[in-house]
C-alpha cells in the first residue's frame, strides 16, 4: 500500500516524505450555508418557508468557476480547504431523501480541487442548528419532526430570524448567535443530544427523537461519505478527513435552574430571555424580558420590554396535518403543547415553574451535570457515532474533533478514544473585535483567561497598548492547544475557525479604501497563531458573491477575505511600469486592465485556461449601489493574510513568524536528519511581500533558491531550503511597507501609504 498523502506522527503532521506539513487553509465557501436554487441569502423573506423545494447545486459556487477559485486560493498560499457544505443541502426534500444531484456536484468540485494539491476536510456545517432557527445546517423538516412551527418564531421570539425580520438592513449585528439561548435551539439542542433523557415522550417512527435527529444526520453524512469513496479518487489524495458537528451546544442540559441565566452564559445581546421566560413566551404567555446590549467591556443590561405573541405558539398546533414528510409521532407526544410542561417541567394551567431543576442532573446517574460533563458524556456519545460512521467508509479518515466552543475538551488522554489520527480542531474568534465591528488597538481582553478563572477580577483581564494585545490573543491560542494535550493527548491542534469583520467602523474602508484597521485585525490573529505553535488553521471566510453592501449576505457578517467589489493585490508592490510617486497604477480610476497586469487576477496556466477563456458566471464587475460604498475599492487587507509560512519541513518546526511592519520571515527547525535534494524544506514566499529580486536571504547554514512553480495548478513562489541534521534557522527581508496600523504616519491614506516611494528594499 503507497504511503498516504497525509498522515499524523507524533502530534505532527507528516507527508509520505515525512516532513512536517503545516496546514495553511481556509473556509470554503459561506455560500454554501443558503440554497442556490432559489438563491435565498439570509435577508431575503420570499418563499423563505417553502424549505422543501429547493437545492444548493451551484454549491459552494458553479462548477465553471471552481478554476477561477482554487487557482485564486492557491496564489494567495493557501493548501487547505475545510469544506463547507449542510445537512440541508443534502437531505431538504424529507427525512432520507437524498439530493444525488448535489452530491455529484460535490464530487467534481472535489475532482477539481485535487487538481491544485489541496488537502481537503469536510466539514458539516451548522450554526444555530438552520436557516429556519436563524442559521444554517439542518433541513427545515426536522424542526417539524421536533414539534416546533418555525413561522411563529418571529412572533414568540422562539428564534431571531434575518430571513422574517421586520427591516432586514436593521438586523442587529452577531444578534443571530443568541439563537442558542432561546426557545428553538435549547429545545432542539436538548433533544439532539439528551432526548432519551429529557425528553422521553418524543417518540416519532418508533424512536426518541434523540436517535431520530442523530440517525438521520449521521445517515446523510455516511452517504455523502460514501459516494466520495465510490468516486475512487478522491480518498486521501485530497480528502484527508472529516469534523464533527461545527459549533456544537448543549441546549438545556445541566442548566441547574431554568428561571436564571447559567453561569456559563456570558453572551447578552437584544432581548434575553431566561429558559423559563422563553418556555412562556414559546406558549404564547406575554412576558417583561431583559435587554441587553454590547459595549467595549461586553455585554451590558440595558432595560426591559413587554414580548408579547398575543397567544401565538412556538409549537405547532393540535390539528396539524402531519402526513407531509410521512412519519409517525407517538400519541404520548402531543401537539399544540410545550414539550418542557409536557415533561412536567412548569403548569400550563397556572404557569407556574414545577421543576426549575429539571435539566441539572442526569436522571440515570443523578450527577450534577455541568458543561464539562456535558461534553464527557452527552457530546461524546454523539461523536463516536459520528466517528465510527464516517471510518466505516473512509477507514484511514482524519477526524477533526471540535468540542463545543471554548469550552473545556474532554478527559480521553490515554483512553480508547485518544485516537492517534484525531485532530483537536477548536474555534477562537476575538469577541471584542467581532461583536464591537472595531479594531481597538488599545485595549482587550483576556477572554479565555476569565473563562477559565485566571483572574480574581475582569479588571485583570485587560491587556492595553497593541504588543499587549497581540501577545494575549497569542497566548490565549497557546493555551487552548495546551489545553487540548492535557485532556486529549498529544494530537495536532488546528484551529478550524477564526476571522474578522471586514465592514468595520461602520464600514469607513469600503467609503475610503483604507483598510488598516482591518489589516492590523488580521496581522494580530496571525501572529498569534504563528507564534503559538498550532499545527495549522483554516480561516473564516472565502465568499463568492460577497459584496460591500450585503456582506456575506448571511445574518449581517461580513468576514470573507475576498469580495467582488475589492480588488486583488499585486503580484509585487511595485507597478511594473516607472512611477512618478502618483497615484497612476494604485488609483481606484485605473484601468481594468492596467490593475490585471500585475494582479493574481492576469495568472494564466493549463489548469485554468479554460477558465480564463471563458465568461465566468459570477462577474468580477462592481457594484453600483450603494455608490458611497463603491467609490474607493481597496485590497481587503490581504497583505496581512498573504504572508510567508512553512509548508513542509525537514524536521520539526520550532518557530516562524512574520513581521509584516518590516517584512520579514524568520524560521527555526531542528532536523533530524538532511532533506533529500528532491524533497527539501518549502516556504511559501509571496511575491506581493518578497519580490524574487528584491529580498534578502540569510541562512544558518546549506543553500536555497527562489523560484515560481505552475505545479498544483497554480502559480506561487517558493523557497526551498536544503540543510544539514540539527538546529537552523532562516531570515528572509522583502519590501517592507509602511502601514497606519503600525501606528506611523497616521495622517496618510492607506493607499498613500503603499506607494514604492515609501518602501524600504533590502
Amino acid at each position: 500500500m503507497a504511503p498516504l498523502r497525509l498522515t499524523i506522527e507524533d502530534g505532527h503532521f507528516r507527508d509520505s516524505h515525512g516532513r512536517e506539513v503545516t496546514l495553511r487553509g481556509i473556509n470554503m465557501a459561506g455560500d454554501a450555508k443558503f440554497p442556490s436554487r432559489p438563491d435565498m441569502p439570509s435577508h431575503i423573506a420570499e418563499d423563505f418557508f417553502d424549505g422543501d423545494n429547493v437545492n444548493f447545486h451551484s454549491r459552494p459556487f458553479p462548477l465553471e468557476d471552481a478554476h477561477l477559485h482554487f487557482s485564486r486560493l492557491k496564489r494567495w498560499g493557501y493548501n487547505t480547504i475545510r469544506y463547507v457544505f449542510t445537512w440541508e443541502a443534502i437531505e431538504f426534500a424529507g427525512p432520507g431523501i437524498y439530493d444525488e444531484e448535489f452530491i455529484q456536484h460535490t464530487i467534481e468540485v472535489l475532482r477539481l480541487a485535487k487538481d491544485y494539491g489541496f488537502y481537503v476536510f469536510m466539514d458539516p456545517h451548522q450554526d444555530v442548528w438552520s436557516r429556519f432557527s436563524g442559521g444554517s445546517g439542518a433541513p427545515m423538516w426536522t424542526l417539524y419532526a421536533c414539534g416546533l412551527n418555525p413561522q411563529s418564531f418571529a412572533a414568540t421570539e422562539a428564534a431571531l430570524v434575518h430571513n422574517t425580520y421586520p427591516e432586514p438592513d436593521k438586523f442587529p449585528k452577531m444578534i443571530w448567535s443568541t439563537n442558542y439561548t432561546r426557545l428553538a435551539c435549547q429545545t432542539i439542542f436538548t433533544f439532539f443530544f439528551a432526548g432519551r433523557d429529557f425528553a422521553p415522550k418524543c417518540i416519532i417512527d418508533g424512536q426518541n427523537i434523540q436517535d431520530y435527529l442523530q440517525e438521520h444526520l449521521i445517515n446523510a453524512l455516511t452517504h455523502l461519505a460514501n459516494r466520495i469513496h465510490e468516486a475512487g479518487d478522491l480518498e486521501d489524495d485530497l480528502v484527508i478527513g472529516w469534523e464533527s458537528m461545527n459549533e456544537p451546544n448543549r441546549g438545556l442540559v445541566g442548566w441547574q435552574d431554568i428561571t436564571k441565566y447559567p453561569s456559563e452564559q456570558k453572551l447578552h445581546k437584544g432581548t434575553s430571555p431566561t429558559a423559563w421566560q422563553a418556555m412562556l413566551t414559546g406558549s404564547g404567555r406575554a412576558c417583561e424580558i431583559d435587554t441587553w446590549d454590547f459595549g467595549g467591556m461586553g455585554p451590558y443590561k440595558s432595560g426591559r420590554v413587554l414580548v408579547d405573541p398575543q397567544g401565538e405558539m412556538a409549537w405547532l398546533p393540535a390539528d396539524y396535518d402531519e402526513s407531509r414528510y410521512g412519519y409517525k409521532r407517538d400519541p404520548g407526544w402531543k401537539l399544540g403543547e410545550c414539550i418542557w410542561a409536557q415533561h412536567g417541567v412548569w403548569d400550563i394551567n397556572t404557569n407556574m415553574v414545577l421543576k426549575k431543576d429539571y435539566f441539572s442532573k442526569n436522571p440515570r446517574t443523578k450527577e450534577v451535570i455541568d458543561y464539562e460533563e456535558f461534553t464527557n458524556s452527552y457530546f461524546m456519545d454523539y461523536y463516536r457515532r459520528h466517528r465510527d460512521a464516517i471510518r466505516a467508509v473512509h477507514k484511514t479518515s482524519i477526524l477533526f474533533f471540535q468540542p463545543p466552543v471554548l469550552e473545556i475538551p474532554p478527559s480521553i488522554k490515554g483512553t480508547e478514544d485518544d485516537d492517534p489520527k484525531m485532530v483537536y480542531a477548536p474555534h477562537y474568534y476575538d469577541g471584542i473585535t467581532l461583536m464591537t465591528k472595531k479594531w481597538n488597538r488599545y485595549w482587550n481582553v483576556d477572554v479565555f483567561g476569565l473563562l477559565r478563572g485566571r483572574y480574581l477580577s475582569p479588571a485583570f483581564a485587560v491587556k492595553l497598548g497593541e504588543t499587549a494585545i497581540r501577545n494575549c490573543l497569542r497566548d490565549q491560542l497557546a493555551a487552548i492547544r495546551k489545553e487540548g494535550q492535557d485532556y486529549m493527548g498529544n494530537h495536532p491542534c488546528v484551529l478550524t475557525e477564526f476571522g474578522i469583520p471586514y465592514d468595520m467602523d461602520n464600514q469607513y474602508a469600503y467609503k475610503t479604501g483604507d483598510y488598516s484597521s482591518q489589516s492590523g485585525a488580521m496581522d494580530a490573529n496571525h501572529f498569534a497563531i504563528e507564534a503559538s505553535k498550532l499545527a495549522g488553521y483554516t480561516l473564516w471566510v472565502y465568499m463568492c458573491e460577497n459584496k460591500h453592501h450585503l456582506g456575506d449576505q448571511w445574518n449581517g457578517e461580513d468576514l470573507s477575505i475576498f469580495s467582488l467589489d475589492d480588488r486583488p493585490l499585486p503580484l509585487s508592490p511595485i507597478p511594473p511600469t516607472p512611477c512618478n510617486g502618483s497615484l497612476t497604477t494604485l488609483d481606484q480610476k485605473a484601468s481594468p486592465s492596467t490593475r490585471k497586469e500585475y494582479s493574481d487576477e492576469a495568472m494564466v496556466n493549463p489548469s485554468n485556461l479554460k477558465a480564463k477563456l471563458k465568461t465566468p458566471s459570477i462577474s468580477s464587475k462592481q457594484t453600483d449601489i450603494p455608490p458611497e460604498l463603491m467609490n474607493s475599492p481597496g485590497f481587503r487587507a490581504a497583505e496581512a493574510y498573504v504572508r510567508p509560512a512553512p509548508i513542509t519541513t525537514v524536521g520539526n518546526i520550532l518557530h516562524y513568524d512574520f513581521d509584516l511592519r518590516y517584512c520579514i520571515f524568520t524560521f527555526q527547525l531542528q532536523a533530524h536528519e538532511a532533506g533529500s535534494e528532491a524533497n527539501p524544506t518549502e516556504i511559501f514566499l509571496p511575491d506581493f511581500h518578497f519580490p524574487k529580486d528584491k529580498c534578502e536571504v540569510e541562512v544558518s547554514g546549506g543553500k536555497w533558491t527562489i523560484s515560481t512553480d505552475d505545479e498544483d495548478g497554480g502559480m506561487i513562489q517558493k523557497l526551498r531550503w536544503w540543510h544539514l541534521e540539527g538546529e537552523h534557522e532562516i531570515k528572509v527581508t522583502g519590501v517592507p511597507i509602511q502601514y497606519t496600523i503600525l501606528g506611523r504616519e497616521e495622517e496618510d491614506g492607506y493607499l498613500d501609504q503603499c506607494q514604492p516611494s515609501k518602501c524600504r528594499v533590502m
